[in-house]
């Protein structure tokens, strides 16, 4: 197997082209085979300034410069970290400090645009003048990059992507494609983010297709802007979270469809969170009539320590939802039910060019079809380890008689050949024996009411009497409502469908935290509410939470 460096070096194409729509001005274009050249100059220039095998911090925003600059460092054999622009007086700032003392970085680049702004970390735009030499040969266990991962669960880590461990990620993607070539690819991911460096930009220049970006922030403030570009060049694969779904589903306008033609779309992936039945249906009942077809959904599973993708629903089948009885997946036997209670879960796909092993958390023995537990997964997309950190690799890439597997701290099950994910190990809330999914109360409560916002849910724990579950929970135009009246009607909607009881904190928009990819930082959310650091509307505690707080509250002083 050619590894992706050297393939697409050796015949990058005039005839393809990666283009950035930026919002207001006209489109920047790139041929593949101008991005080679330009990339080629860069790696000169980091191969004279002595980088191979060390680490460079790239800060750019949405464009071209971050893909010329991302390549150079693959070409040179330095090591690249991507990372979020840092934005002044925000979360980004620290994010950042600690990615240049995490990574080791030295050498910081970006665009001439934020030299300025950057110069705290010395950050430096590339030289392009200088003149292409030989290129280093690239080898299959060398770092190519370090992907750092989102930190919901905990402090990010810099996951070490091999040459190796990319390329095949790669191909794995063009088994899913199935035989009809991809020939354009199109999105808004951001590029620090392992679904968009990989699931886009990379899978666009590996499968000699073309790439057509927009920044996040022109999506997230016009949802259009993705569907029109999809419409417009013609895209025939895009991905995104199920965010991404359900945020174009529901600001869309009927006036905006004018005009949009979303028949040329054939692999929709989402992925990155939970992929939900109603975001599913909703997106395809709303953009069915401007030609999308629910055959186009493609829900996958992956994570940055596998590289990107483990599993993925092949080009044309169609997501797979089946139901399942609310009492077995709580005792963790999952029993298939057509009744109207069922809980709908969406397959993520069969396991293609990787292993899946769904096993006992406690002991690593594997499970029985259609039992809850760890997915644990194998093969040759998986990274080397964590930057720096020994430990913590020992304990995630675990090596048995069986070889090398991944501890996902994921939980799902197989059945019928497909995965199904459930949650996340560390935020699984046990109550009297029932397993409760932060996601699964989240959502329930963003139904309950027209003025519900994002949520974490989390369980709080005392001795004598177990683990709670709390909500945190945005109310969004608080200012015309009664949060009294918004907790009672949420904490009802709860009530019914868990059979547990919940406390409730109601909090203004903006006040959950989450990552950089946009996942609920969970962990931290459960510190500030027993810290007493949240700022409340309403606040509806159990006698039982309510004293733990009182607890924890005087351990702080």
């Amino acid at each position: 197997m050619t590894d992706f460096v050297t393939r697409f070096r050796a015949r990058p194409r005039a005839d393809r082209k990666v283009t950035h729509l930026p919002d207001g001005r006209p489109p920047v274009e790139l041929t593949h085979l101008r991005l080679d050249r330009r990339a080629r100059a860069v790696a000169a220039w980091l191969t004279a300034a002595g980088m191979a095998g060390k680490p460079v911090l790239l800060l750019y925003p949405a464009g071209l410069d971050f893909l010329v600059a991302f390549l150079g460092c693959l070409y040179a054999r330095a090591v690249a970290v991507p990372a979020p622009l840092p934005l002044s007086g925000s979360s980004r700032v620290d994010r950042v400090d600690r990615l240049v003392e995490d990574s080791g970085a030295r050498l910081v680049l970006t665009d001439e645009a934020h030299v300025a702004a950057l110069g705290g970390l010395s950050a430096r735009t590339f030289d392009e003048t200088a003149a292409p030499g030989e290129l280093p040969e690239v080898d299959a266990d060398t770092v190519a990059y370090l992907q750092y991962t989102s930190g919901s669960t905990s402090r990010p880590r810099g996951v070490e992507v091999t040459h190796g461990s990319l390329t095949h990620n790669l191909e794995l993607f063009g088994k899913i494609s199935g035989d009809v070539p991809v020939r354009r690819i199109g999105g808004w991911l951001p590029h620090h983010h392992d679904m968009g460096l990989v699931g886009l930009q990379l899978q666009a220049l590996h499968a000699g297709a073309d790439l057509v970006l927009l920044s996040p922030e022109a999506v997230i403030a016009r949802p259009i802007r993705w569907l029109r570009a999809i419409s417009d060049h013609r895209v025939d694969w895009t991905a995104a979270p199920d965010f991404g779904y359900a945020w174009a589903t529901r600001r869309v306008g009927d006036q905006e469809l004018a005009g949009l033609d979303l028949s040329c779309l054939t692999m929709a992936v989402s992925g990155a969170e939970p992929v939900r039945p109603a975001t599913l249906d909703a997106f395809v009942h709303r953009f069915a009539p401007v030609g999308f077809r629910r055959t186009a959904l493609n829900p996958g599973y992956g994570l940055a320590e596998s590289t990107l993708v483990v599993t993925c629903t092949s080009r044309g089948l169609g997501p797979t939802v089946r139901s399942f009885t609310p009492a077995s997946l709580a005792a963790g036997e999952v029993v298939a039910t057509s009744d109207a209670d069922g809980v709908p879960l969406v397959g993520c796909g069969e396991p293609g060019g990787m292993e899946v092993r769904v096993a006992d958390p406690a002991t690593g023995v594997a499970v029985d079809d259609g039992t809850i537990g760890e997915i644990r997964v194998a093969g040759p997309s998986l990274a080397a380890g964590y930057h720096g950190d020994p430990a913590a690799t020992r304990a995630t890439f675990v090596t048995g008689p069986d070889g090398r597997w991944l501890r996902t701290g994921d939980l799902g099950f197989v059945l019928g050949g497909q995965l199904y994910v459930t949650g996340r190990l560390k935020e699984l809330i046990i109550v009297r024996g029932r397993n409760l999914y932060p996601h699964d109360i989240e959502f329930a409560a963003l139904e309950a009411h027209p003025d519900a916002g994002r949520g974490a849910a989390f369980g709080v724990r005392d001795a004598d009497s177990g683990e709670h579950v709390v909500l945190v929970q945005e109310m969004r135009r608080a200012a015309r409502g009664d949060p009294g009246e918004f907790a009672e009607a949420v904490l009802d909607a709860l009530t019914r469908q868990f059979g547990v009881a919940v406390s409730i904190v109601v909090v203004r928009s903006n006040t959950i935290r989450h990552t950089t990819s946009g996942k609920v930082r969970r962990g931290h959310m459960r510190d500030l509410f027993l810290e007493g650091g949240l700022s409340a509307l309403r606040s509806v505690p159990t006698p039982a939470v309510a004293a733990i707080v009182a607890t924890s509250k005087g351990s702080h002083v």
